[in-house]
This record gives structure tokens, sequence and C-alpha cells, in this order.
């Protein structure tokens, strides 16, 4: 009998010290649709050990993002709940010597880094703290200093097989011993990730290229702490259009301040995922076909600069795409009536969603006074129009046979024809297709504004 394999677990891990931005997005994102595409399990984890800096707004803002984008997690975990489950990893790690008590202060140690440049060796830690005696020890106990912990990585190289980026080998010796508690006593997140991951059994682990130093020190702690290390894939990052980092000081290309501008989620979705790969930037109609296309051996190498040209013109075709059950409840938010064949006729022209409310405002509201309207030239054409008004009921056929007939009766045709008509109906000299607008607008209005104002 063949044993059932245990399904994938991949997890994003959002520290809520400010809002998401996108390049925080395409992490969540490569994530939590590798996990939907081989039907496993997506976690979601804060990591906010950062008493200093973590607020709870931004933990109720991570959750609202990831609704945004139509995200679910299976599990969500606080490392602010765990801590027990730390202590005791780390006694095992203190049982096994693999950590060690260091005294040095901030400044001291930034001397000691700017030291060793200056004598052109890398700034590493120099494992002082493992010669001191025990009088010094004691000695510095008794001013207050106390101390924080390092973990002491393994002699030798640590390599692994990337998702993204092939074979990967990192010699340990070129690293600092890092830091895994803090003086006052709670837990760094290079330590307290390995143990989540361990607890929580994920599977891989999808993150930035940033982090390929941090997985081979991660990897030897799984290893120091008995457990077989998950998987890791380190995917390219997104830049600003100027080439620098994304940080979450910038608040313009946070998912709340785009989501605020009315970009669309999808196209969010998309482009964060697809841009910087060997698939092309398109329109998805969900997230299960956008699954479909991530591919993480697809990636490129080469950081991906975000457009945000192109990530509005992105939700625009997002936009035009969507049939009317998936923005029947936004629409009713907004106001807007008329069903699927009034979205049938405005969707095409929208930029944003909330456009549609404009449209349905012409539609079916007296035109402001400050409308645009035909020049004088027109007014007889206008005249001839009001005469020709076909009865009610309207339906989409009703603009062709009323325009036939004005156009033969008038000899105008095209432009010409077409255009004072829709400056007159609509106050705009381009929108929708008036043949799917006109029964939205009706026979009453049509000839209020067919009619020269006084």
């Amino acid at each position: 009998m063949t044993a059932t394999r245990a399904p994938d677990v991949l997890r994003f891990a959002p520290s809520p010290t400010g809002r998401l931005h996108l390049g925080n997005a395409r992490t969540l994102l490569l994530n939590a649709l590798t996990a939907r595409k081989r039907g496993g399990r997506f976690v979601l984890r804060l990591d906010d050990t950062d008493r200093a800096r973590v607020r709870e707004e931004y933990a109720e803002a991570i959750r609202e993002d990831l609704a945004w984008l139509g995200l679910a997690p299976d599990v969500e975990v606080r490392q602010s709940d765990r801590d027990a489950l730390y202590q005791a990893a780390f006694a095992r790690l203190q049982a096994a010597g693999r950590v060690y008590p260091a005294y040095e202060t901030e400044e001291e140690l930034d001397r000691a880094r700017r030291l060793a440049r200056a004598s052109g060796r890398p700034p590493v830690y120099d494992r002082a703290a493992l010669r001191l005696t025990d009088a010094k020890r004691a000695a510095y106990l008794a001013e207050g200093r106390a101390p924080h912990w390092r973990f002491r990585l393994s002699d030798g190289r640590i390599g692994w097989d990337d998702g993204v980026r092939g074979r990967q080998e990192i010699d340990l010796g070129s690293l600092s011993d890092p830091v895994v508690r803090r003086d006052d006593g709670s837990f760094l997140y290079v330590f307290t990730s390995v143990v989540d991951d361990v607890d929580l059994q994920v599977t891989e682990v999808v993150r930035g290229e940033d982090h390929v130093a941090n997985t081979a020190v991660q990897i030897d702690m799984f290893t120091a702490l008995g457990a077989a290390p998950p998987a890791f894939a380190h995917h390219n990052l997104l830049t600003a259009a100027d080439g620098a980092g994304l940080s979450k000081r910038e608040g313009s290309l946070s998912l709340g301040a785009l989501r605020e501008r009315g970009v669309e989620a999808l196209a969010v979705a998309a482009y964060v995922a697809l841009i910087g790969s060997a698939e092309a930037v398109r329109p998805i109609a969900d997230l299960d076909a956008l699954a479909a296309l991530v591919d993480l051996k697809r990636l490129s190498r080469a950081p991906a600069r975000i457009d945000e040209d192109d990530l509005q013109a992105l939700s625009a075709r997002t936009l035009h795409g969507l049939d009317h059950a998936a923005v029947s409840s936004r629409l009713l938010a907004l106001g807007v009536g008329g069903g699927a064949a009034f979205w049938e006729a405005v969707r095409g022209n929208l930029a944003r969603l909330d456009e549609a409310l404009d449209w349905w405002r012409i539609a079916t509201a007296p035109l402001p006074a400050t409308a645009e309207r035909p020049s004088g030239d027109d007014a007889s054409f206008l005249a001839e129009a009001l005469r020709a008004l076909p009865p009610e009921p309207w339906d989409e056929t009703t603009w062709k046979s009323w325009t036939a007939a004005l156009g033969a009766a008038t000899g105008r045709k095209g432009r010409a024809l077409f255009a004072p008509l829709r400056l007159a109906l609509t106050g705009w000299p381009h929108g929708p297709e008036l043949a799917k607008l006109l029964p939205f607008i009706g026979r009453k209005r049509a000839a209020e504004r067919l009619t020269p104002r006084g």
C-alpha cells in the first residue's frame, strides 16, 4: 500500500512594522500561489518579535491586504505567542554547546567592523566572547551588561539546490555567528524562523534573494536542532523605477495605497507574480489561472523594475475582462445599478471601477449645467434628432435605427452624424457605445438633452 504524501506547506512571514509593498506582495504571492498550485497549505506567520517597531495596526493591515488579494491562509500564527517554543529550542542549543553569550555593545561591534575594513579584512565577528575569562564575564555582569547570545556556526561549507538559482554553496567561515537572542531576552528572526518552520512542517521557503546568506546560516541551525531543512528558493527582487529597493517607508507602492487609487487586486497579483519571469505579464481571470502560470524555475535572476504606468494599464485591461458577477457587489456598494447590461455597456471605457458611477450618473441623472454641449452650428441637426426620436421601449437596436433614419434625413454620416449626438446625450466627446448606453438614458432624458437650453 502506497503511503499518502504529506501536503506541501509554504508560508509568508511579514513583520508588522509597516504596510506591505509590492516587493512583499511578490514573496506573498509566490508562496501562496505555489501552495495553491500543488494543493498544499499556506501559512501566514506574523514575525512580531521586534517589540519596539511592531504595531497592531500593521498586523491588521496585513490581513486586509491578503483579503483584498483574495488570499485566505490556512493557518495564522504570531511569533509573540510562541515564546515557550523558542525557549525550549534555545535550551537544546545551549545543551549542545551551539550558542554562547557575548557582551560587546553595538558601539564596540561597530568599531571592530570599521577596523577590520580598514585593515582589508572582512567585517566578520571574531568570536572574542569565546575567549573571555570567567573573571571578565563576572565583571561585565557586575557593571550591568546583560549578554546577547550568538549561534556558533559549523566549520566548512553549506550547500543546497535552490528552486530558482540552482546549486548554491556558502562558506560559513565568511559569515559572523548570528545573534539569536537579544540582551533583553527576546529572540531574533534568524532563529525563530527556523523553530517555526520545524514546528509548522514547512516544506519550502520562497523568499527574496537578499536572504541567501541567511539560508546558509539557517540550514546549519536546522541541523543543530536535529531537523531536516525545507527546500529553499530565492526569487529576484522588485525595484522602483529608478532601480532603488522598495521600502515600507515609501508608501506610494504599498498595497493599501494602490487599493485607494483604484488599482485592481487581480492586476496587482498578476503584475508582481509574473514580472521578471519567462511568462508575459497579462490580465488573469482569477487566482487559479495565475497559479497555473507561476513557475519558480522560470524566474529571472535579474531584478525587475516596477513601472506604475504599466501596472495602471494592466489594471484597466483586467477590469475590461471581468464579468458582472465578479464586480456586482462592488458596483452595488458604489450605488451603480443596471445589472449586467449596464456593466457590459461601460466596462470597456473604465480605468477604475469607481468610474462606473460617473457613467451611471450620466445615464440616469440630469447632466450638470457645466456639461459640454454641441456648438450652435449643430442646433438644427439636434432639433431634427429630437423630432426623429423613436418611441419606447428602447433596446440596443434603437441607436442604429434612429441614427440610420437621421442620417438619411439630414445627409450626415460618420463623425458629423455621431459626435454631436454623443456630446448632447452624455456631455462627453467619447465614452461607451451609445447603442448599449442609450436604453439607460431613456427617451425622456434623451429628449431633454436634445432640447436647446433656454
